[in-house]
Order: structure tokens, then C-alpha cells, then sequence
């Protein structure tokens, strides 16, 4: 009987999109080029925390054409892809995707991971690589929402509040009973999230703010998987402060417990 070969496992690959440009920061550079600790910005430190987690896993990296803050030493792989980013988000994932299409297998997992969440924990990526293997439609890191969630009120139904601009006043509070945060990494096979993301972007592109939404938008139900809450985005100046003292406060107590309950 001839020797039969064993099934290929799919690899996994990190894509990684990095060619915004961070308004929001205020700052002289894109936010994925601020320092985060000394000799190190929050795109160095991103990619390390990846590369710690899943060391077998390949890399593309996607950023802008004209990107003149970059440097390959800021990468810890020895091999890795780049891709050039689009106009918004969604259009730099399907150019990184596309790039991958052109190296690695439909069935390989991909985890889309913003390049503004350093914080993001080693254990919370394995767990979510273990959901995502047995999850046909895979499965993002994500908190129960614990915040009481407001409604706002259309600008115009807003009342002035003595001499200072008109301020969003309260519409109503929404229950946050089966609300979630959702957090990076997101983790699909390549060939659904290319397909599901060129088709909804084709449709509604207003629809798309993160990966799983566009397996939302084709009747697939990505599964939660409940991760740290300190897992943050890097979006506004005081948002890199609380991740510099996150980061060094795991480094004091690098056994400290997650925040996700």
C-alpha cells in the first residue's frame, strides 16, 4: 500500500495594516511612528508582541507608498511581505490580502491586527488562533461592553448650554446587555475574508469598520472571544500615555491578571 501524505496544515499569517496617518494624534508624524518606549515607537512595539505570540507566523505588512518614517529595522521578521496601502482601512486589508493570495493557501488564517494596539496579550492571539481553527467563519478578540451607553441626540435636537457650543445632549441609554468591544487581532481563513471584503466594500463600503463586519455583511457570524480589556487602541494623545504605562507596568509584573471580566 502506497504511503498516502499527510494533510497540509494551514499557516498562519499576521497582516498588519499600517498606512494611516493618525489626525486624531495631533501629532508631527503618523501615530504608528510616535515613541512608545525609549528607542522604540508603537509600530516596533506592535510587531514584537506579535512576533512573540506566534514566532511561525508570516508577516505583510501594509504601508503608505510615500512612508518616509519607516525602516526595515523596525521589523523582527528576517522574511516578510509588503504591501502598499489604499485611501482607508478597509482598502489597505484588501491590498494586503491580495498581496498574501499571491504567497499563501485559501485556507491559511490570517489575523488582521491594527498596528495601534500594542498592549494586545500573547495568551488573548493563542486563543483566538485555537477559536478561530474550529470556527468555519473565524473569530475576533473582543470585552462585554460594561460601560452604561448613551444615545446621542441628532446635532440639531441638541440644546445650548449657556454661552458654550452646542453640545450632544442625551437621546436615550441603550442597554448593553450582548454588546461587545471589538478588538484586534481578527482571524479568518485568506480566501472567505478576500472574497467577503472585495464584495461588501463593492456594496456598502460605509458598512465596513472591521473585518468581521464584512463577514457579517455576507451571513456569516464571527465568533467572540473574550479577551483583556487593556487590549487599547492608540487613537488620541492620551491614549499613548495609558499604553507606556500599561506596557511598563507588565514589564514590572509580568504576571499580572487579565482585565476582561
Amino acid at each position: 500500500m502506497m504511503p498516502t501524505d499527510a494533510p497540509r496544515e494551514p499557516r498562519l499569517w499576521y497582516l498588519v495594516p499600517a498606512a494611516g496617518v493618525g489626525s486624531r494624534m495631533q501629532a508631527d508624524r503618523p501615530k504608528q511612528y510616535l515613541e512608545l518606549s525609549p528607542g522604540g515607537c508603537v509600530l516596533e512595539a506592535t510587531l514584537a508582541t506579535l512576533k512573540r505570540a506566534l514566532p511561525e507566523a508570516g508577516l505583510c505588512l501594509v504601508l503608505g507608498a510615500d512612508d518616509g518614517y519607516f525602516s526595515p529595522s523596525m521589523v523582527p521578521w528576517q522574511d516578510w511581505l509588503r504591501a502598499d496601502g489604499g485611501s482607508e482601512r478597509a482598502d489597505s486589508v484588501l491590498a494586503g490580502l491580495d498581496c498574501l493570495s499571491r504567497h499563501a493557501h485559501d485556507d491559511d488564517l490570517v489575523l488582521v491586527h491594527d498596528v495601534a494596539r500594542p498592549c494586545v496579550r500573547e495568551a488573548d492571539i493563542h486563543a483566538l488562533v485555537a477559536t478561530a481553527r474550529r470556527s468555519a467563519d473565524g473569530a475576533i478578540l473582543a470585552a462585554p461592553a460594561s460601560d452604561t451607553m448613551k444615545r446621542a441626540a441628532p446635532v440639531g435636537d441638541s440644546r445650548p448650554h449657556g454661552n458654550e457650543e452646542r453640545a450632544p445632549s442625551i437621546a436615550h441609554t441603550e442597554s448593553r446587555v450582548g454588546l461587545w468591544h471589538a478588538f484586534t487581532p481578527q482571524a479568518f481563513p485568506l480566501g472567505l475574508l478576500r472574497r467577503a471584503l472585495r464584495e461588501a466594500l463593492g456594496e456598502n463600503p460605509a458598512l465596513i469598520t472591521d473585518e468581521a463586519s464584512a463577514l457579517e455583511a455576507c451571513g456569516r457570524a464571527p465568533v467572540l472571544v473574550a479577551a483583556a480589556r487593556d487590549n487599547l487602541k492608540i487613537t488620541h494623545p492620551e491614549d499613548l500615555a495609558m499604553a507606556r504605562l500599561l506596557l511598563a507596568a507588565r514589564e514590572a509584573l509580568p504576571d499580572s491578571p487579565r482585565t476582561s471580566a
